[in-house]
């Protein structure tokens, strides 16, 4: 047993959560957790099966005299966002999660824990192993690749499930329950690398941008954090005045991901190597001075570095690129008139890139309104075209439109109050969840969404509340036993 999760309860839970983070789970690598799945489901005698895309269905029988109650489909997904700290060594298609617990926070050394989604995983694997619950006819659903393409919710075929009652377990605020989430689309741009031999009589920096949170760019993304790729596009604009030619700029690992860090290699004619370096510094306190209370950490520098047979960018390349990530905005561009709080409409300069051939410019767009996401893309898309470059957009997802009326959401009131005195908040997010994709497959599936307290997802911060996983469980529970 991990000493991070030693007395914790509920157990079973902490048990198999511990256990899926010794299994690399990382988008798109989920053969090894999902057959995990499949033997824990058979170890206990459970019908299970498994579709030619690695999703995962287990079907728990009713316990005696339940068998009449309606099924419900408990569903979570398998993948985590593998991100880490610049100077963590850990490969995550091979080593296991190292956890940390510190007080009422589990955590990860470095990585992203994968509480998001394996909280979820953990919850159906105790439920397979406990049979001293209370419940009707279970679906557990297990699906893959979520973080990067949805690509198992969108290839459920029908027939595969067939309750009518579906519990997501992969929001991330205890004492609230979700009815409704935003859809999204990823805006894609690429210049042609057009590159020349570094000037004569140049020295190459290095400029670093660090310390960021990132975060998820649904949840966090209204939060005023740093972006490190529009952080360190200013830094080099105002290079250029000490004659600043760009080599390479990089920044951001996931498209679902507020950037952290981002570096570039520029080369500067040696006489103006010391003006160089003081406008980075000045940038630096600038910079911090701007996010000091939401990004303490922050951190921009500058250092000389030997290359050997260094090249540039030509300069209308460099003009466009540096100008098109200025332009693009970042961050909240529409709230909700009718949900307080609600962030409608966003956009999330997410990757950049230097390839061989080309430069490629990654950004997300997200909402609850179709036409916003539309305009939004064509916001985007009007930029990055002006500047040259050629875009496409991905297919994105689907929102979820809530529905106040639902059977599920009004026993899911009950039982919280059941239990706790107060009825949870009903509330829609701002990020994608498979209850769009679930619900376009599954015509007339009833959906909530809940889960334990989780803080940056998707970052190296993520941490889970340790006592509002003991809530979380109580209240999947009486759920079950409360389902008519």
């Amino acid at each position: 047993m991990s000493e991070a999760i030693k007395g914790l309860e509920p157990a079973l839970v902490w048990k198999y959560f511990a256990a899926i983070s010794r299994i690399p789970r990382g988008s798109k690598n989920e053969k090894a957790v999902a057959a995990y799945v499949m033997g824990v489901a058979n170890e206990f005698g459970l019908e299970a099966k498994q579709d030619k895309f690695m999703n995962v269905v287990v079907r728990v029988p009713a316990t005696p005299g339940r068998e009449q109650v309606p099924s419900v489909c408990l569903q979570g997904h398998l993948d985590m966002v593998p991100e880490k700290n610049k100077d963590k060594v850990h490969d995550f298609t091979k080593d296991p999660i190292e956890l940390v617990r510190s007080g009422n926070m589990l955590m990860a050394n470095g990585t992203t824990l994968g509480a998001d989604n394996g909280i979820a995983v953990a919850t159906n694997l105790a439920i397979m192993e406990d049979r001293t619950i209370e419940h009707g006819p279970l679906e557990l659903l297990f699906t893959v690749d979520e973080e990067t393409g949805l690509t198992g919710a969108n290839n459920l075929k029908a027939g595969f499930l067939t309750s009518k009652t579906m519990i997501n377990l992969d929001s991330e605020e205890e004492g609230s329950v979700f009815v409704g989430c935003s859809g999204g689309r990823n805006t894609i741009a690429r210049w042609k690398l057009a590159s020349e031999k570094a000037p004569k009589g140049t020295v190459a920096l290095q400029v670093i941008v660090k310390g960021l949170k990132g975060g998820h760019s649904g949840l966090e993304i209204d939060k005023g954090r740093g972006n490190s790729i529009k952080i360190i596009n200013r830094v080099l604009i105002a290079l250029e005045s000490a004659g600043a030619r760009l080599s390479s700029v990089e920044g951001g690992n996931k498209s679902n991901a507020i950037p952290r860090e981002a570096e570039a290699l520029v080369f500067v004619p040696k006489k103006d190597q010391k003006k160089a370096m003081k406008i980075v510094a000045q940038w630096n306190d600038t910079l911090k001075a701007e996010l000091s209370s939401v990004e303490p950490d922050l951190s921009v520098t500058c250092a000389a570095v030997e290359v050997k047979k260094g090249t540039v960018m030509k300069k209308a390349l460099q003009s466009s690129l540096l100008r098109a990530v200025s332009a693009l905005p970042h961050g909240v561009l529409k709230m909700s008139a009718d949900i307080p709080g609600l962030v409608e409409t966003s956009t999330n300069v997410a990757i950049i890139r230097t390839e061989k051939k080309a430069v490629e410019l990654i950004t997300s767009q997200r909402s609850s309104v179709t036409s916003e996401i539309t305009e939004a893309l064509q916001t985007m898309a009007s930029i990055l075209s002006l500047a040259g470059a050629a875009v496409t957009h991905t297919e994105g997802y689907p929102g979820w439109k809530p529905n106040l009326s639902s059977a599920i959401l009004g026993v899911a009131k009950r039982s919280y109050k059941n239990l706790y005195g107060t009825e949870p908040h009903v509330k829609a997010i701002h990020a994608g969840l498979e209850c769009g994709i679930i619900g376009e497959k599954y015509p007339g599936m009833d959906m909530i969404s809940y889960g334990p307290t989780l803080e940056g997802v998707h970052s190296p911060d993520e941490k889970i509340h340790i006592d509002t996983v003991g809530k979380f469980w109580k209240f999947t529970l009486e759920i079950l036993k409360n389902v008519r």
